[in-house]
């Protein structure tokens, strides 16, 4: 038997296929198997009409777990020479995924999505938020985005002691005059500016833009 439409066949033992010149023209041959080919023959087309195949797609799960970040890096995008290592790190994490970057100047930053870390805490020192929560400043900060792009090496040394301790002090005295450093007004006056644009101060949902 066959199925023009399926294209399926028989394979009932005792038939064959008619293009092996196999073929029953009379009822009285083996008439007590022919319910039974009947039935078979037509099982086996309904099951060739039934059956699918599902595409193998990616679950949104898969997604998530793809675009997981491992640390988020918060940083002034208004200080240029931040923005320098920034965008290479970001450049380097194209082939990690590793890092969310969050621009602490942006009318959209939110110190409630940043484990309560508002605008003038993050503008004083460098702060990052590990996926488990874990807030961690100065130059641990950097050692722990630099190992997430393959460049833990730059900063290895700083875990260990006297460079820790000379590593800290070298980087609080950047923190404090970064500012006039790179040629802005001192926090105070940032701080300041950002709360007359917005016509009052900076509240603890999002932090005012300068």
């Amino acid at each position: 038997m066959e199925c023009s439409a399926l294209h399926c066949t028989t394979a009932h033992p005792l038939v064959g296929h008619r293009r092996l010149g196999l073929t029953f023209s009379s009822q009285d041959r083996y008439p007590h198997h022919r319910p039974i080919l009947t039935n078979y023959n037509h099982q086996i087309c309904r099951v060739h009409k039934e059956a699918k195949v599902e595409p193998l797609t990616a679950t949104k799960e898969d997604d998530l777990s793809l675009n997981k970040w491992k640390i988020k890096m918060l940083y002034d995008g208004d200080c240029p020479l931040c923005m320098r290592e920034v965008n290479m790190l970001r450049e380097r994490d194209k082939s990690y995924g590793a890092i969310k970057f969050v621009d602490i100047s942006s009318n959209d930053y939110s110190p409630a999505e940043n484990q309560g870390l508002d605008y003038e805490t993050v503008m004083g020192r460098i702060h990052a938020i590990l996926s488990d929560g874990t807030v961690v400043k100065d130059v641990e900060a950097f050692r722990r985005v630099y190992e997430e792009v393959g460049l833990g090496w730059v900063y290895a040394i700083t875990k260990y002691e006297p460079i820790a301790t000379i590593a800290a002090a070298v980087y609080s005295v950047w923190a404090k005059y970064r500012l006039q450093i790179t040629g802005r007004p001192a926090l105070e006056n940032i701080l300041e500016a950002r709360k007359k644009n917005t016509g009052g101060a900076c509240n603890d949902s999002k932090a005012c833009k300068m």
